[in-house]
């Protein structure tokens, strides 16, 4: 098994700081100081907009959504707006890829395998084209992807609402599909089942890791993203983007992929 890392850091991570990280990790990965990596974060609210958004994407106008808390940014990924807030689970892969296409059913797969786990029945509908790309309960979409390749390694990734505030996917078009349902985990667990976030979170990073055949195992790595930090100091990021660079010190757990110590416990293995 090939060496990765997997990194989890506590509370919501402003869009700007993440993007950095981001950036400076796939720097690293395209030189091969660093081995594939997974960002798993969540962010204050957020619209990206993607290469392919519209201007009507949009249709309140940023100065609109500003005023309800919500920061605008355009971004170097794949797709169109979306929306990104405390309580969803966002994951950027900085990975060495070879085939795009096939990357991202991997990423599909590996989410539908998480929900199912949480007794959610998901499923991908990739066939009905790029707009469709994701994952979905019956019609109603629970998780987004878009991703960007450069020098053969992926930033950006995948978005699954867990328990989040779904009200501000209905004040933009979503994806780009104007009578898009968005659903949540929250709302689409079975009778009786009990939400927790964390160990979702485990299930679907395991779940991604053996979508390309690996086994993640404990390291420490408090001082990662600090140390991300000092790199990517004077970066230039999107317009408007949210947080600047004032929240970076955040304590991780970090998880290698096929390299470490004992095996990380999976708070949802015996569920």
């Amino acid at each position: 098994m090939r060496p990765g890392r997997l990194v989890c850091p506590p509370g919501p991570v402003p869009y700007g700081v993440a993007y950095e990280w981001m950036h400076d990790l796939a720097e690293q990965r395209a030189a091969g100081e660093i081995p594939d990596t997974l960002l798993l974060l969540e962010h204050p609210p957020v619209y990206t907009r993607g290469r392919r958004t519209e201007a009507h994407d949009l249709p309140m106008g940023e100065d609109w959504y500003r005023a309800q808390g919500i920061d605008v940014v355009d971004v170097d990924r794949g797709g169109r707006v979306t929306y990104h807030g405390p309580g969803q689970l966002v994951g950027y892969p900085i990975m060495r890829i070879a085939d795009v296409g096939a990357y991202l059913r991997a990423m599909e797969a590996a989410i539908v395998c998480a929900l199912a786990r949480e007794g959610v029945h998901a499923r991908s509908r990739c066939a009905e084209g790029p707009d469709y790309t994701g994952v979905w309960v019956a019609e109603r979409k629970i998780a987004s992807i878009g991703v960007h390749v450069s020098r053969g390694v992926s930033t950006h990734g995948f978005a699954i609402n867990v328990d989040n505030d779904l009200e501000p996917f209905s004040w933009v078009i979503a994806c780009g599909l104007q009578s898009v349902a968005m659903t949540s985990l929250a709302r689409e667990l079975p009778a009786g089942g009990a939400l927790d976030a964390q160990r979702f979170r485990a299930r679907v990073a395991r779940a991604f890791c053996a979508a390309h055949g690996r086994r993640p195992l404990a390291l420490d790595a408090a001082a990662l993203l600090s140390r991300q930090s000092a790199r990517t100091r004077g970066r230039t990021l999107p317009a408007s983007r949210p947080g600047g660079t004032a929240a970076r010190a955040h304590a991780t757990q970090e998880i290698a992929i096929g390299a470490g110590a004992g095996s990380a416990p999976d708070p949802g293995a015996r569920a």
